[in-house]
């Protein structure tokens, strides 16, 4: 098991549990993990509910560590630091991202791009992640959050916005930027980018009238379903749907020399198309993870965007419903996990 051993039994906590025989997620009290040397336990406020939570739970990323508690989108407070840990004290807020441990080591670590480690551990993949009351983390790969912020509204923002930004980076100067799948990453990014002056141009799924609303509130220049054309040609695009259909869709929107990014973990198979909608310089790409300097990039460009996430919250126990709300896009925005205050439990901090 996860769960760390030797703990004193009456130190429990909740937690929304996969063991992998199923969709659904079971709620159980486990043990309040302990940090190592190199880790501070978390108390955490909130944990956003990712579509990348979805591909673990539905099977289509491989060999999660079970049992487990996904979630990677966390905002919380430190309860206790790990004796090597110097840097970080008790009460401070932090967030834990995607991206919990790297081997530092490899050709990727020594190139800086850690996102590429070919010893990674990711959090609620594998290792135990948000959907709990608490965690424990690699002190090295935590962020330093805004003490004062709505920990419900910052929470999308450690990784529908970490991986938003890296693909917006990824997509290179682009006055007119499509987005495909207009959700918890594109509605943040939308923002980003016309504060860096880019039109945006937002596709989404067939019909969603409401998420073409939503796109045009957040400053969208043009809303459509994903297999319209928009009125211009785009200098770049980037896909956050997992549809591979939308690639030859979305090459076909894009200007001589465009770049289309595809900015998912996961992604169904991409259908053939004519190479003559790739040609004049068309290139396709991918976003893989994220780096630590990418969150040095980021939070300061968000707070400077004014960014303002769109939020549902749930309290822990309905994880379930906000994961079903999402593989049904029934939400406009993101959905989080509201753990603390809503629970209360003695302070373990001394």
């Amino acid at each position: 098991m996860l769960f760390a051993q030797g703990v004193d039994s009456v130190e429990t906590m909740k937690a929304m549990v996969f063991e992998g025989t199923g969709p659904r997620l079971i709620l159980r009290e486990v043990p309040v993990p302990t940090p190592g040397s190199d880790q501070v336990l978390v108390r955490i406020e909130t944990c956003g509910v990712c579509r990348t939570d979805l591909h673990v739970i539905d099977g289509d990323l491989p060999d999660p560590v079970l049992p487990l508690v996904p979630g990677h989108e966390i905002v919380g407070r430190v309860e206790a630091c790990g004796r090597d840990v110097d840097w970080l004290q008790a009460g401070q807020r932090v967030g834990i991202p995607w991206l919990g441990h790297t081997c530092r080591v490899c050709r990727y670590c020594r190139s800086d791009m850690e996102n590429l480690c070919d010893a990674p551990r990711f959090t609620g993949y594998k290792v135990n992640g948000g959907f709990a009351e608490y965690c424990v983390a690699d002190a090295r790969y935590v962020f330093s959050l805004d003490e004062t912020a709505d920990p419900v509204s910052l929470a999308p923002l450690l990784c529908a916005g970490l991986i938003g930004f890296r693909s917006f980076r990824l997509a290179g100067a682009a006055g007119r930027l499509g987005l495909f799948g207009f959700g918890a990453a594109a509605h943040i990014l939308c923002q980003i980018a016309r504060h860096e002056g880019s039109e945006v141009y937002a596709f989404t799924r067939e019909g969603d009238l409401g998420a073409q609303a939503f796109a045009r509130e957040l400053g969208a220049v043009w809303a459509g379903d994903s297999g319209q054309s928009p009125p211009d040609e785009l200098d770049a695009a980037i896909i956050f749907a997992p549809v591979g259909a939308l690639v030859p869709r979305a090459l076909k929107t894009l200007r001589k020399g465009g770049r289309l990014v595809c900015g998912g973990i996961h992604m169904t198979d991409i259908p053939a198309f004519p190479y003559a909608d790739l040609w004049h310089e068309r290139s396709v790409t991918s976003v893989a993870n994220l780096t630590r300097r990418d969150g040095g990039l980021f939070f300061p460009l968000a707070a400077a965007a004014s960014v303002r996430t769109h939020t549902t919250a749930y309290p822990l126990e309905r994880a379930n419903e906000a994961l079903s709300d999402l593989r049904e896009g029934r939400l406009k925005g993101a959905a989080v996990l509201q753990i603390w205050p809503g629970h209360r439990r003695r302070s373990m901090a001394q």
